[in-house]
């Protein structure tokens, strides 16, 4: 992982990613937009309550801070849902400027130029992927449920249908729940009996490896695979946190190719 640059607004990038020609990523802190509290300030989550041109104002800085021409979105439903976005489908997503809606789901995919696929988060994961081989790139909203229905490796297996080869495909995860902080009380009813191995206490969860055990079980490598290592619950003065928090903000994670 890279330090949070100093540009505005600021966005943390990852050393894997930064090596691949031609392709543009970050995950954005909550600074440097226009929102106001309890959305301060780079809020990118239109259905929270925030004011629609503050988010708007947000996005467009967002994506003029990637270069893409369209950011890419959905209503995230905490499921298993993957969008493939091809040339055919791109033609039919919803314009929402400076976004393209795409139908409901928790994974984006694609392999065109000038898209930013976007994800929001404030807690969960954003586990962005890239095969430069194939190009197909993903970014993927893995919550707690996201990780109990395996987003993470039937997203990678999904894409290999599209010509993503495991092997070649590299992985960051964004910041996010940490171990200190993912504390399920009442965890022997939300999450299955598999997952408790990693338990790292009475009551928490170290969610970071259950994604790492995805992805290198969905074939990936594991010096392929990067995190950020930074809990949002405990960085919430960087980080939208909704377990810190409450009634916040989301932040926009953000993965694609720029145009040759």
């Amino acid at each position: 992982m890279q330090d949070i640059s100093i540009e505005n607004p600021p966005r943390l990038t990852f050393k894997n990613l930064s090596r691949v020609e031609g392709l543009v990523h970050g995950v954005f802190t909550r600074h440097g937009g226009v929102s106001a509290t309890p959305y301060e300030s780079l809020n990118v989550a239109w259905n929270n309550g925030d004011s629609p041109e503050a988010v708007g104002e947000n996005l467009a800085r967002v994506k003029n801070s990637t270069g893409a021409e369209w950011l890419v979105t959905s209503r995230q439903l905490h499921g298993d849902l993957v969008n493939f976005i091809d040339e055919q489908t791109a033609q039919k997503l919803e314009a929402r400027p400076p976004t393209l809606v795409s139908p409901p789901g928790d994974a984006l995919a694609t392999n065109l130029s000038g898209l930013g696929l976007l994800i929001k988060i404030a807690d969960c994961q954003s586990i962005l992927l890239v095969d430069p081989q194939s190009r197909i790139i993903a970014n993927i909203h893995s919550g707690w449920r996201g990780s109990v229905l395996d987003i993470a490796g039937k997203t990678v297996r999904r894409l290999e249908r599209f010509g993503l080869n495991p092997a070649t495909t590299l992985a960051a995860v964004s910041p996010s729940l940490g171990p200190c902080c993912a504390e399920f009380v009442n965890y022997k009813r939300e999450i299955p009996e598999k997952f408790w191995p990693f338990r790292v206490g009475p009551l928490h969860f170290d969610f970071w490896a259950i994604t790492r055990s995805q992805l290198t079980a969905a074939g990936l490598g594991e010096q392929n695979i990067e995190f950020a290592a930074k809990c949002t619950v405990c960085g919430k003065s960087d980080f939208f946190s909704y377990r810190g928090e409450g009634t916040t903000g989301r932040m926009a994670s953000i993965i694609g190719w720029k145009r040759p």
